[in-house]
C-alpha cells in the first residue's frame, strides 16, 4: 500500500476508532445468564480459545459482542499494539488479519479461525444452545 494511503487509513482509524468504541460500549448487549454451574462448565471450555484483536477494528467488535451476549470469557489478544501477540498470529495463523479466534483442542491441536461472520457461526454453534434466558 503506498504510503499516503496508508497514512488516510490510519489517520482515519485514529478519528473514528474512539466514535466506535464509545458506540459500542453505549449499545453493549446484555450476558445470557446461566446457572453458576453451567456457565463454570462454558468458562472451562473457553479457556481454550483466545480472539486476537484490533480495540477499534469493527469486524472484531462484532466478535466481541457476541461473546459477550453469549457471556464467555474468552482471552483477547490485542495484535495491533502487543508485536508478541501480532508475531504469535502471524507464526500460527498465517497472516496478521484480525479477528482470528484460536481454538486448541484437548489434544492440543490448534485451529485459527478467522472472519467474524465465521467467528461468531461457531460461536454461536457451540455454546448459544446452552443458554438460559
Amino acid at each position: 500500500m503506498k504510503p499516503v494511503i496508508r497514512l488516510f487509513f490510519k489517520t482515519l482509524r485514529l478519528i473514528l476508532g474512539p466514535f466506535l468504541l464509545l458506540g459500542n460500549w453505549l449499545t453493549q448487549p446484555k450476558g445470557i445468564v446461566r446457572p453458576a454451574e453451567a456457565q463454570q462448565a462454558i468458562d472451562a471450555r473457553t479457556r481454550k480459545l483466545v480472539l486476537y484483536h484490533f480495540p477499534t477494528c469493527p469486524f472484531c467488535l462484532k466478535s466481541r459482542r457476541i461473546m459477550r451476549r453469549l457471556s464467555l470469557n474468552i482471552e483477547l489478544r490485542n495484535a495491533r499494539s502487543n508485536e508478541t501477540h501480532r508475531a504469535a498470529l502471524i507464526a500460527g495463523g498465517g497472516k496478521p488479519q484480525v479477528p482470528c479466534l484460536l481454538i486448541t483442542d484437548d489434544t492440543g491441536q490448534q485451529t485459527w479461525l478467522y472472519e467474524s461472520d465465521a467467528i461468531n457461526t461457531y460461536l454461536n454453534r457451540e455454546f448459544a444452545d446452552t443458554a438460559v434466558a
